[in-house]
């Protein structure tokens, strides 16, 4: 009988003591839940004050940057006769944006990165390291400007999409590719040694700012190059011949890139396979907005957001290649397969900078079709579509920005001459889908 009483003591003193402990538990998580806006506040707040000079010099950037690209938007959403009488030209548009910001933009990041480490001076000096930058960006634009065009004109062929003539799209792109070369070399290297001098961290500012200035100068460079080639059209001859000199001065350009030493060979030699991947991408992107293209023409909002969300998914992709090239040519980061405690840093700064920006342009896009007499698709649509595209996009290129640099930096390659091209093409293409899926979706009926 005693033991019978001393198990049931037993058996009334556990029942007791779990009771207890659930009541200590509830109460500490009731506890931990009242101060859990305290906690975040306080690390809301430390993180601020951590990133408070990077999110700051970053937004600055970003918003001009969105300037830069609501004037492409604007400019694509009135492009309505050329995109209908020069088919296949939505095609290399794509293309040809990420084109500027992927050779200029790697440009400004390797001129960012030998500030960084000392090799290079923040004065206007001729020196081999910027000799060599300047000739690389040059014979890639030539080569890139025509491999660009030749696979376009492949993706109109085997999508049966109506195309102007191969020749048309090469001298196209070969005459906007100059003009825009002309104009970005020197803005680039203004942009990189400037800001460095003036005490701004070019990785946080240079590739958005090159992007916006990219934006801005490619679609008018295009127009102009489809009026300049639309005089010779009629004239095959004349236009056989240029044809013929321009494939001999990119085989020549590409020969000398190649078989040149020192650093322009490796620029060269590694940017290009990725540059002709980004081509890909770029006119992959640009078949999916053909395909669309009846949609975008009756949604002049969408069509205008078009480069503003490209353009700003870009810049926040090209910030963090930017940094976290900087911080692996400088041992802050191990190009480690788990990302650690500088690099979840850098993803959280890029996160809230999406957070701040993709309603932003959405706002900038609608207001601009209204007020040039366009018919929007209301504001809460249109925010809802840009945010919900944008945090989608940004969670998934984070982790592909991050492998691409650690991989590319353990295999022993400039991530300067492979993040920033590489990814931000990436963005072009998935940006372009997850923006018209999304748009699809919130709008319903209106689009199809």
């Amino acid at each position: 009988m005693m033991k019978i009483f001393q198990m049931i003591r037993q058996f009334g003193t556990q029942i007791i003591m779990l009771v207890v402990n659930l009541i200590l538990y509830i109460f500490k998580g009731i506890q931990y839940l009242f101060s859990l806006p305290s906690l975040i506040y306080t690390k809301i707040n430390l993180f601020l004050k951590g990133s408070n000079v990077v999110i700051k010099e970053s937004l600055i950037a970003l918003l001009i940057c969105a300037i830069g690209d609501l004037f492409a938007g604007i400019v694509l959403g009135n492009m309505t006769f050329f995109l209908k009488t020069y088919p296949g030209l939505m095609v290399i548009i794509p293309g040809a944006i990420g084109m500027r910001g992927n050779i200029f933009g790697s440009f400004g990041s390797r001129l960012g990165t030998h500030l960084h480490i000392g090799t290079l001076s923040p004065k206007f000096e001729i020196s081999d390291i910027l000799t060599e930058n300047i000739l690389a960006s040059l014979i890639l634009t030539m080569i890139l400007s025509v491999l660009l065009a030749v696979i376009a004109y492949i993706v109109c062929f085997i999508f049966h999409f109506k195309c102007i003539s191969i020749f048309d799209m090469v001298l196209i792109l070969f005459v906007a590719g100059l003009i825009s070369t002309i104009i970005m070399l020197p803005i680039t290297m203004f942009i990189s040694l400037k800001s460095y001098e003036n005490g701004w961290d070019p990785d946080n500012i240079t590739t958005p700012l090159i992007a916006a200035f990219g934006d801005f100068f490619t679609l008018p460079s295009i127009i102009l190059s489809v009026i300049l080639v639309s005089f010779i059209s009629g004239i095959y001859l004349i236009k056989l011949t240029i044809f013929a000199v321009v494939m001999i001065v990119v085989v020549y350009g590409l020969i000398y890139g190649y078989t040149n030493k020192g650093s322009l060979k490796n620029i060269v030699k590694q940017s290009t396979p990725v540059l002709i991947v980004c081509s890909v991408l770029g006119a992959f992107a640009g078949g999916v907005l053909n395909t669309s293209l009846t949609t975008l023409l009756r949604n002049q909002t969408l069509l205008t957001l078009v480069p503003l969300f490209s353009g700003e998914s870009g810049g926040l992709v090209s910030i963090l290649g930017a940094r976290l090239s900087s911080a692996l040519h400088s041992g802050l980061i191990e190009p480690s397969l788990k990302p650690k405690e500088h690099t979840v840093e850098n993803f959280s700064i890029i996160i809230a900078l999406a957070i701040v920006m993709y309603p932003i342009i959405a706002i900038m896009a609608e207001t601009s079709t209204i007020g040039f007499g366009g018919i929007g698709v209301g504001y809460p649509n249109i925010i809802s579509i840009s945010f919900i595209s944008g945090l989608i996009l940004i969670l998934l290129m984070i982790l592909v920005v991050y492998y691409i640099s650690s991989i590319s930096y353990r295999k022993g390659l400039d991530p300067d001459n492979i993040v920033i091209p590489l990814s931000t093409s990436l963005t072009d293409s998935i940006s372009t889908v997850i923006l018209i899926i999304v748009s699809l979706t919130i709008l319903g009926v209106m689009v199809i």
